[in-house]
């Protein structure tokens, strides 16, 4: 094969690795090193440093997986090294380069105190300026991570749970000496870098490529192999003047900003990121004491909840240099979450919640919102960044996608009301840069704003697994700063790089809608328990706080502020964007469902007791409460009160097998296959199915890659439907439909809705399938080129054709509680009860029309990064809503996600607030944050066009207040004080703050 590099290439190939990294330390000494192996989970500092040390030796193994040693290493500073750089170099056992995906290291003070994380990029220890002559003591808590994303890729793993990791130990012990670092090679080291990576980006007939091969052939020329460290200033010297030429005046302007992308839950539990984020922001505390220049942003105010939790003096540290400026609180959420499922009001609260901890604790109103890692961003973000107070947003993953380049940098994003907020998306493609001359070039040259902007922004780093910038990557900022043939990188912070980008565009673009990621499209599906146990502890939170400000109103009680609060945050950080979409290993699933279980039982607690109060003395007449914001079988919106009997269903089995249910509005009809093959609307006089309903289809699922997060175009080549019932039975108003597939049961209950439009199906499936996606579909007899699906606070509407190549990458899209198709003035909804996965195609008619099918992803089974996925019992629900418009649609998806509950009292209860227009629909309802007793309450406008509504509450208000999500007065909103009128344009979110009267 011929080599297009040249000889200098060649050298620096083999000398950089060989001779000149190896020659940085070249004065060694031998370190003490003892050992304690905790014998099970993670210990408080304290108790670690008071442990029995064993003697240890390198060489010798140690963790296994998840498991945790302390090693106490102790090293003898040789007296003549007084005056010279001294550092202890460890090498825990490190088997792969990359940072936060193996183990790694916490270094101690003997007093407790955190110095800095030890990992494969960043294996140092300072021992101080003062070390010479001295006997120093290290602590490192080192911990044995095992390697799960390896160099064999997405096969499958039992090292992803402790309970099925085993206990062979994992690593080594390979290095453990206190070394003088020689500062003259490593400034020969990074020079030698910076401009061999610049030379072999540049053309190849480029002046400046020519220029820097011969300084860099001087250079080895000039260095004595042999004697690295006594010829490495005049090597240095020959790369003077090609690391001197200024920068073009027109050179593209990078703002370096250091950074690290952990993510809260992956390749790891929960409880081990709070020990990453110990690692790192140990290590970025240390830098800034040396580089006053250098600026660190840190989103997820969860992870730096964890730090004043665990490491209260790392906190301190971080607040000092919080007040500096150095120290960059950004990205406004509570985490870094996915922005597809979770709901309206919890999307709101992840910014209330990290928000407010940045304000409680700093004093800062972050106004950049930093999600470089979720998989694709909801068009509602754009209000709701801006109703947080925010004024940026900064995103990356949109660069995965696989098959349309997104055609803009930084630009306008405009949500579903019309709001915009200003947006920027890296060109140098990655939220974990090291600065590499490749990434500058590539983010020089991809920047699709030249001619309008000049300025983009690069996050550098060690991420996903932590680590954070290093010494290293400073370095090359500080060298690229005015080169020439490279971007002027600028060490800045988020603030200052959008202040200036938003001054320096000339006119930016505009992108409408969602920022749909062509990627990752599985992680609607995966982990069913988890976005189940999302889903109902959204909906219980509503209740809870609902019913607990009502009694609090109306009886005096006490409002559970600290007990919502802290359910509130548990249930933000499950919505991190690896847990809610289902890419996380098992261990980290596992106890999401135990969670969530955990969840549920309080909030039901909460709720019951709430209600108790509310009925009054159990009088045997049972009060039924309402938590939707619509009115139900006569009872109130948000109230309770005597339910009304709703007409009977009749259930009918015919001559030829089928069954019929009836209800007066919708008859169905059910086949011996346990298919649905007529649902007729009776006062429209029309079928609203164009083929046999509830279809279950099992697709081979076998992604390219990925295996958690995609579903790849090509499963549909193969399908099986599930035509074959084991028995189809009458189980009083119900049809009960059986069936089994591979090792797999599924029964299903079919019913009509009481007095409604609907359809109801409750499934449940023991499913033990391995690389299968399980769907169910609907061909309903109408023509729709779009479908509206729900979205926090209103709705999105996507094509069901593939005209273009961007209509055809969004073959499997997300949906909340329901997906809406239909012609002018009639269609069809499917609901659900925790479902996000669907798709919707369009089939031709034999008279040459077309039918619009449906079909919810109910269940997915890929083997990485968790090998069982979702094995195991299911309970879901789903509708069709014949004839249904937007506004049954979203009566109808809140219906089915809140059911009644009936308590025996003696009293009705009524609404804190009512609404007069059912457009407009109540968000939440619950006392203020600051507690002050003030009732707030936010509603939008849901089916997209103008709205006037009255909002009226039953309570005396003294003033009524228009506030952000955090509740800061806006504006005062028009009307009096108990009644309150209010014009919202199509999806505008309203938050009201009704101060009672004493």
């Amino acid at each position: 094969m011929h080599d297009d590099r040249s000889n200098v290439e060649k050298r620096l190939d083999r000398v950089l690795p060989e001779r000149l990294r190896p020659a940085q330390y070249t004065r060694t000494a031998p370190c003490e090193v003892a050992v304690w192996h905790v014998p099970g989970e993670p210990v408080p500092v304290a108790e670690a440093l008071a442990a029995d040390y064993a003697p240890a030796a390198v060489g010798e193994a140690w963790g296994p997986p998840w498991g945790t040693s302390w090693f106490r290493v102790t090293a003898e500073v040789p007296a003549e090294w007084a005056g010279l750089p001294v550092e202890v170099l460890l090498d825990l056992g490190f088997d792969d380069d990359r940072a936060g995906f193996q183990c790694e290291g916490l270094v101690h003070t003997p007093d407790g105190t955190p110095v800095k994380g030890l990992n494969p990029r960043n294996a140092f220890i300072p021992a101080g300026p003062d070390a010479a002559g001295q006997r120093r003591t290290w602590y490192v808590e080192a911990a044995a991570n095992p390697l799960i994303l390896g160099p064999d890729g997405f096969r499958p793993t039992r090292l992803g749970d402790r309970e099925t990791a085993g206990s062979t130990p994992l690593y080594r012990l390979e290095r453990a000496e206190v070394a003088v670092l020689d500062e003259t090679v490593w400034n020969l080291v990074q020079d030698t870098e910076v401009l061999d990576q610049l030379m072999r980006e540049l053309p190849t007939d480029s002046p400046r490529r020519h220029e820097i091969l011969r300084a860099l052939e001087r250079m080895l020329d000039r260095l004595d192999l042999h004697d690295v460290p006594g010829t490495a200033a005049g090597a240095r010297a020959e790369l003077a003047d090609a690391l001197a030429r200024p920068a073009h005046a027109s050179a593209h302007v990078v703002s370096a900003v250091g950074h690290a992308h952990i993510d809260s839950a992956w390749l790891w539990p929960l409880r081990e990121t709070v020990r990453k984020v110990a690692r790192t922001v140990a290590n970025v505390t240390a830098l800034m004491d040396d580089h006053p220049d250098f600026r660190f942003a840190m989103s997820q105010a969860q992870q730096l909840a964890w730090i004043k939790q665990h490491q209260p003096a790392l906190f301190e540290r971080v607040r000092h240099h919080v007040a500096t400026g150095q120290f960059v609180p950004v990205g406004g959420m509570w985490v870094e979450s996915d922005t597809n499922m979770p709901g309206a009001e919890a999307m709101a609260r992840q910014f209330v919640h990290g928000k407010r901890f940045y304000l409680d604790e700093f004093g800062l109103d972050t106004p950049e919102v930093w999600l470089p890692d979720s998989f694709g961003y909801s068009a509602a973000l754009p209000q709701l960044v801006t109703a947080s107070g925010s004024r940026w947003f900064l995103t990356q993953k949109i660069s995965w996608s696989q098959t349309n380049t997104f055609p803009h940098h930084t630009f306008w994003w405009e949500g579903i009301d019309g709001t915009r907020v200003f947006t920027h998306f890296p060109p140098v493609d990655t939220y974990n840069s090291e600065i590499s001359g490749a990434e500058l070039a590539h983010a020089s040259r991809n920047f699709a704003e030249h001619g309008f902007a000049t300025r983009s922004l690069v996050p550098f780093g060690h991420g996903d697994g932590g680590g954070g910038p290093t010494r290293e990557m400073l370095a090359r900022a500080y060298r690229t700063a005015d080169l020439e043939g490279s971007p002027k990188v600028r060490l800045e912070s988020p603030s200052a790089f959008f202040e200036a980008a938003h001054a320096d565009h000339r006119g930016p673009a505009v992108w409408s809608g969602e920022l749909y990621l062509e990627f990752h499209r599985g992680t609607y599906t995966s982990q069913a328990r988890t976005k189940q146990g999302n889903r109902r502890s959204e909906h219980l939170l509503r209740e809870a706080e609902l019913w607990c400000a009502t009694a609090a109103v109306a009886t005096g009680r006490d409002y559970p502020y600290d007990t919502l609060d802290r359910v509130w945050k548990t249930v933000l950080l499950h919505q991190f964007h690896d847990i809610l979409p289902g890419s996380s290993i098992a261990w980290v699933h596992r106890e999401a469902e135990q969670t969530y279980r955990q969840v549920a039982a309080e909030l039901a607690e909460v709720i019951d007791d709430a209600q108790r109060a509310l009925a009054g003395p159990d009088s045997g007449v049972p009060v039924t409460f309402n938590a939707a914001p619509h009115t139900r079988d006569g009872v109130p919106a948000m109230g309770a009160g005597t339910a009304a009997e709703p007409p009977a269903t009749t259930v009918a089995r015919q001559a030829d097998g089928t069954t019929v249910l009836d209800n007066g509005l919708v008859q169905a009809t059910v086949d011996t296959r346990g298919l649905l093959t007529s649902v007729r609307d009776h006062a429209a006089e029309r079928e609203a199915l164009a083929g046999p309903g509830n279809l279950l289809q099992l697709h081979a699922d076998h992604p390219n890659a990925w295996d958690a997060w995609d579903i790849d175009d090509f499963y549909r080549h193969n399908v099986r439907d599930l035509t074959t019932a084991d028995a189809v039975d009458i189980d009083g108003d119900a049809v009960v439909v059986r069936r089994s597939t591979g090792e797999s049961t599924i029964v299903q209950r079919i019913t009509l809705g009481p007095g409604a439009r609907r359809v109801d199906i409750d499934t449940e499936i023991d499913w033990h399938e391995s690389e299968k996606l399980l769907k169910a579909a609907f061909p309903l007899d109408v023509h729709a080129d779009r479908s509206a699906s729900e979205i926090q606070f209103g709705h999105v509407h996507r094509p069901t054709h593939t005209n273009t190549s961007w209509d055809a990458a969004k073959f499997e899209i997300c949906a909340h509680r329901w997906i809406h198709v239909g012609e002018t003035g009639y269609g069809h909804a499917l609901t659900n009860d925790s479902t996000y996965g669907h798709d919707v195609t369009r089939d031709t008619r034999p008279d040459g029309g077309t039918t619009t099918t449906v079909r919810l992803s109910l269940l997915r089974a890929p083997r990485f990064p968790d090998p069982d996925t979702d094995h195991g019992v299911h309970r879901l629900r789903y509708s069709l809503v014949v004839g249904a418009g937007i506004g049954d649609a979203v009566r109808e998806g809140y219906r089915i996600n809140l059911p009644e509950r009936t308590v025996r009292g003696s009293r009705e209860v009524q609404p804190l607030i009512a609404v007069d227009d059912e457009a407009v629909v109540v968000e939440s309802v619950k006392l203020a944050d600051d507690r002050s007793g003030d009732v707030v309450v936010r509603l939008y406008e849901s089916r997209g066009g103008r709205a006037r509504a009255r909002v009226s509450a039953s309570f005396a208000v003294a003033a009524v207040t228009r506030t952000d999500l955090l509740e800061r007065p806006v504006e005062q909103p028009e009307g009096g004080t108990d009644v309150v009128d209010l014009r919202l344009r199509p999806f505008e979110i309203v938050t009201l703050r009704f101060r009672r009267a004493r």
